[in-house]
Formats: structure tokens, C-alpha cells, sequence
């Protein structure tokens, strides 16, 4: 009942070579590196904000970038109207400006909590409230025009960067889908292969995942139009199987499976993997000659002649998904929302009036952290604090020691952008990584753009990297002691509604009578899990003062363990005896 993750399983997810990972990794890096060069080029000023602005919306695929780049492009147009107003109304107005940066950084934190903006709100909230503390740093009679302008270009290099580029180095979604697949039959392989420890840690994680992520792949590449419904419905299927097909090799793991028999599962499952590898899927799979002696391996056997066939009603379209609104159903019912939000305004409003009682322009950086580093829960904040000092540290390191050691040996932009490069390769492969360890990830990429960026070119001054540093602590420090200190949230508050959405999903999965739908409902189970156990794992790390007790915890853990287990049975007997009593705790816990 450790809180947290040990070292040992942090350092492991830091050096998983998960597949597509590099990839993700260098074309982020990439991405990074061309907005510093255009920001060079047309002389951006604060490039580390474009740059920030890059990593943290940077997606995996050529699609999603796309329509990100063109929406962070029609929202730039949005907020220059929104900034031009304010600018009319608080110029020589200090008191206004204050005013209407609380307003504002209100209004971001909201929509961050209640709306479908959760991913992009606080970006939007740091250009816009950069852009309005930055005219202090121009000329009165330029303010307007250079403060729409830089405004401006800070989201807008950074979009057009990720449609262009992102088009021509970011791989298909078509081809991100079928690598997913292909790498939950190979770490299936690998489970009935007398796995170690590591590899079971590695196929939890892949487990969890569920097909989240290879739906919306499958998603993206329905709107390329270059690939047939039918084939796409073939690959959500095959999604929905490789989870399934993973679920019970992990069983199949644990319980013992015979070795001609993991042999003859074996070779199929990796041939599979190498037509999907190549972009294919394969159409007809025989079933393999496995003996009734393993009920795990006659259930794996008899997935795989369907594993790519989709329902009848699937092959024609996609499955139509419930939509919802802009705002959350809760948004203006939750009082969580309005408090999330104004303890977000409050550690806005107390950093720029530190920098601004202080006289210290240079530390700045502690309004910009304070939209990155804000969190729901206690939990989340204290989970979270060791990932964003250890990421803010490590960054600045390397931000300093490249002015101290690399700077003072380059003598033109293309030294300047090999380093950039590098420093956001390693940024960019810790954040795209495990969720549990992203957060560094861009920690570390916040931390060396801002010490070794500033105006719009590099720097060599030391006290630009100490300032920055202090800044980013300092944000650190306040957004915590906001956040911790008024209406401090548990997680285990929200630990019941995961367990419900669990137990919904364990009884769509007992009641599921295709092999379709039930590796559908598997997939789902395995999300909700994720779920429950990411907020079990933040309540552990609360202080004990707000910590539910622990026998709670441990029913809970005990639950969620049993659970993870039931949702593997099911695959293999889907008719157990045992089912109702066992969702019958789970429901008990969740009240």
C-alpha cells in the first residue's frame, strides 16, 4: 500500500521503449525546433511561450495536428478581438488590468474544469493574460499593434507549424492504429513466453489503456477519406480483439498454460502482428489446434478466426457515439468547477502582483507556471509536486549548463537549433511516456525554453536562467499552497463514481453475447479500471489529516484487484456463478 510509484517503477516507465514512442518523440522535437526557428526568423518575442505552446499540444498523427493547428489558428482570431477590447479599456488603467486578468485567468480555469477546452483552456489563458501583462514591456505608442501582433504570433507560429510540418513528418492514423494493434498481440507473445516482472508491469499498463487512443485513431482516419468504411470497421474490431487477446494471455499467465499449447498460440498471434506491422490486417485466421486441458487457451483460440470481423450493423458505419455538450453536465451545478476556478485566479493574481511588488520582471514565469501546474485534488498536487520540481530542476540544469559549456562555442542559428533539438527530444520522450511521468516531461521542456529563450533569440545572461528559475518555483509553490490550502479536494471523493462506472462495465461484459461485444465491453472495463486506480493511487499520496482511513483504502484496493481479475474470468467463463456477489462489494465500496 505504498503511496505513489517507488523510483525503481518511475526510472522503469522513463526508459520504456514503447512502441511509437520514439517517434511521437522526434517528431514533437521537431515540431519544437522549427517554431524556435520561425520565431528566430520573424523575431517573436518571448519564443519560449510559442515553443511551450508546440510541446504541449503537439499530437501523434498528421490528422489530429491538423485540426488542432487550424483550431489553435481560428482561436487566435478570437482572442486578438478579446485582446484588442481589453487593451482599449485597461490602457493606463492599471487598476483595470488587474481586474481583467483575474477575469480572465477565472474564466480559462473554468472552462479548463467544466468544458471540453480541459486540454487547450489553460494555454489559451496563458497567451491571453501574457499578451495583456507584456504591454508594459513595449512602446506607448506601439502598444496596440505590437501587442496584437506578438499575441498573435505566439499561437499562430506554433499551428501553422504543427498543419505543415505535422502533415509531412507525423504518420497516418490508419498507421498509429495498426502499430497499437500489432503491439498488444507481441506483448501477448510475451506473456506466454515466461514472462518476468517488467514485462508484466509493461502489459498492465497496455492493458489498461483500453482502446481509447486507437479509436480515435481509427476516428482520424475515417476523416482522411481515404480508407473504406469496411476496413476501418475491420480495424476497430481488431482493436477491441488485441485487448481482449491480451487480457487472456495475462490470465493465461498467471494461471499456467502448457508449452505446446503457448506454441501453438504463439505463432499466430505473431504473424498477425507482422501483417498488421505493414499496415494490413489479416482476413481469414484458422483457429489454432490448442486442447480442451486450458480453458484461458481454448478461450484465446476461439477469438482469433473473428479477431478482425466486425458485427454485421459495423461494417456499414461507425458506431455513433452519445454526444455532449460544450459544457460539462455538471459545469454550473458542481461547485468543484467555480472553486477549482478560483483558486486558480487566486495563484494568477497572486504571483503577478509578487512580480510586480517585487520589481522583478524577470520572474515572470510565475504566472505562466500557474496555468501548467494547476490540478484538481490534493492528491493529483502532491503526486504531482515531486514530478514538477524533479522536471523544472533537470530542465534548468541543462538550461544553464548549455549557457555555461554549449553557448559560448556556437557561432550561428544551426549549433543554437541542434541544441534546442536535443533538449527537446529528451523533453519530449518523457512526455510521452506514461501519464504518470508526462508531466515532467514537460516540465523539463517549461524550464529550458524559459531560461535559455529570451526576447527572441537565445541568451547567454545568467541571471535570465536564475530569474526564470525562481519564477517557475515560486509559481510551483503558490499554485500548491492555493490549491492545498482552500477547499482542499480528496480524491477519494471521486473514487465512487470510477467503481460505478466499473461495475457498469463489468455487467455489460457479463451479459455481452458475441465475441464482438464482448471484447468490446473488456476494453471499456479495462478504461474504467485505469480510472480507479489513478484516483486510488492520488488518495494514497493525500496527507493523513484528508486520507480516507486505511482499511477503506484497502477494501478498495482489494476491490479493484479482484475486479482487474473478474474482467479476465469473464473472458474465459462468461457464465461464473460468482459474478453477482462479487460486483455486489464493488457496488458496497462505491457508496
Amino acid at each position: 500500500m505504498r503511496p505513489g510509484l517507488s523510483l525503481s517503477r518511475i526510472w522503469h516507465l522513463v526508459c520504456n521503449p514503447a512502441p511509437g514512442r520514439m517517434g511521437y518523440a522526434l517528431c514533437m522535437a521537431a515540431g519544437c525546433t522549427t517554431t524556435v526557428l520561425v520565431g528566430e526568423i520573424w523575431q517573436v518575442p518571448e519564443l519560449s511561450v510559442p515553443a511551450l505552446t508546440t510541446m504541449a499540444l503537439w499530437q501523434k498523427d498528421r490528422v489530429t495536428n491538423a485540426l488542432t493547428g487550424v483550431g489553435v489558428n481560428i482561436a487566435i482570431l478570437i482572442l486578438l478581438a478579446i485582446i484588442y477590447g481589453l487593451i482599449r479599456l485597461t490602457l493606463d488603467h492599471p487598476m483595470g488590468l488587474v481586474i481583467v486578468i483575474a477575469l480572465l485567468s477565472f474564466m480559462f480555469f473554468f472552462l479548463g474544469s467544466a468544458s471540453k477546452l480541459k486540454p487547450v483552456a489553460y494555454m489559451l489563458g496563458l497567451v491571453t493574460v501574457y499578451g495583456l501583462i507584456a504591454i508594459d514591456e513595449v512602446p506607448v505608442g506601439e502598444v496596440v499593434t505590437r501587442a496584437l501582433l506578438y499575441t498573435d504570433l505566439f499561437l499562430a507560429v506554433p499551428g501553422a507549424v504543427m498543419v505543415v510540418l505535422g502533415l509531412l513528418i507525423c504518420p497516418s492514423p490508419r498507421r498509429i492504429l495498426t502499430d497499437s494493434i500489432a503491439a498488444r498481440l507481441r506483448m501477448a507473445c510475451r506473456l506466454l513466453s515466461n514472462p518476468d516482472e517488467r514485462i508484466r508491469e509493461q502489459a498492465t499498463d497496455m492493458l489498461r489503456a483500453g482502446t481509447a487512443d486507437m479509436m480515435k485513431s481509427a476516428k482520424m482516419a475515417g476523416l482522411e477519406k481515404i480508407w473504406s468504411p469496411h476496413d476501418l470497421a475491420c480495424l476497430r474490431q481488431a482493436a477491441n480483439s488485441s485487448v481482449a487477446v491480451l487480457a487472456l494471455a495475462d490470465e493465461a499467465s498467471r494461471s499456467g498454460l502448457s508449452q505446446p499449447d503457448a506454441a501453438c498460440l504463439i505463432q499466430p498471434l505473431e504473424d498477425m502482428a507482422v501483417i498488421f506491422t505493414d499496415g494490413d490486417y489479416p482476413a481469414a485466421i484458422e483457429r489454432p489446434a490448442i486442447s480442451k486441458a486450458s480453458l484461458t487457451a481454448c478461450a484465446l483460440a476461439d477469438l482469433l478466426p473473428d479477431f478482425a470481423t466486425p458485427p454485421a450493423d459495423d461494417a456499414k458505419a461507425p458506431p455513433q457515439e452519445k454526444k455532449s455538450g460544450f459544457l460539462a453536465d455538471d459545469a454550473f451545478s458542481n461547485p468543484d468547477h467555480v472553486r477549482f476556478a478560483v483558486k486558480g485566479t487566486a495563484a494568477v493574481m497572486l504571483s503577478y502582483l509578487t512580480f510586480k511588488v517585487l520589481d522583478w520582471p524577470g520572474i515572470h514565469t510565475c504566472i505562466i507556471t500557474c496555468f501548467i501546474v494547476a490540478l484538481p485534488t490534493m492528491g493529483e498536487m502532491i503526486s504531482k509536486l515531486t514530478l514538477r520540481i524533479s522536471g523544472a530542476l533537470v530542465g534548468g540544469a541543462l538550461g544553464i549548463s548549455a549557457i555555461v559549456f554549449v553557448m559560448p562555442h556556437l557561432n550561428g542559428i544551426t549549433g543554437f537549433l541542434v541544441l534546442v533539438f536535443l533538449v527537446s527530444l529528451i523533453a519530449a520522450w518523457v512526455k510521452t511516456g506514461d501519464e504518470r511521468i508526462a508531466y515532467a516531461g514537460f516540465q523539463i521542456g517549461l524550464a529550458f525554453y524559459l531560461t535559455d529563450l529570451k526576447g527572441y533569440g537565445p541568451t547567454a545572461d545568467m541571471a535570465t536562467a536564475r530569474d526564470r528559475i525562481v519564477g517557475i518555483m515560486l509559481g510551483n509553490f503558490i499554485t500548491y499552497a492555493m490549491f492545498t490550502s482552500f477547499w482542499p479536494a480528496s480524491a477519494f471523493d471521486r473514487i465512487g463514481e470510477g467503481l460505478r462506472k466499473l461495475v457498469e462495465a463489468l455487467n455489460g461484459q457479463a451479459n455481452a453475447s458475441t465475441p464482438q461485444a464482448r471484447s468490446e465491453a473488456v476494453a471499456r472495463t479495462q478504461s474504467a479500471l485505469l480510472e480507479s486506480e489513478r484516483t486510488l493511487e492520488y488518495a494514497m499520496s493525500e496527507p493523513v489529516h484528508m486520507r480516507a482511513d486505511l482499511p477503506r483504502l484497502e477494501a478498495t484496493r482489494r476491490a479493484l484487484d479482484d475486479a482487474a481479475e473478474l474482467s479476465e474470468e469473464l473472458l474465459v467463463t462468461p457464465d461464473r456463478a460468482d459474478v453477482s456477489g462479487r460486483m455486489a462489494r464493488l457496488e458496497q465500496i462505491a457508496r
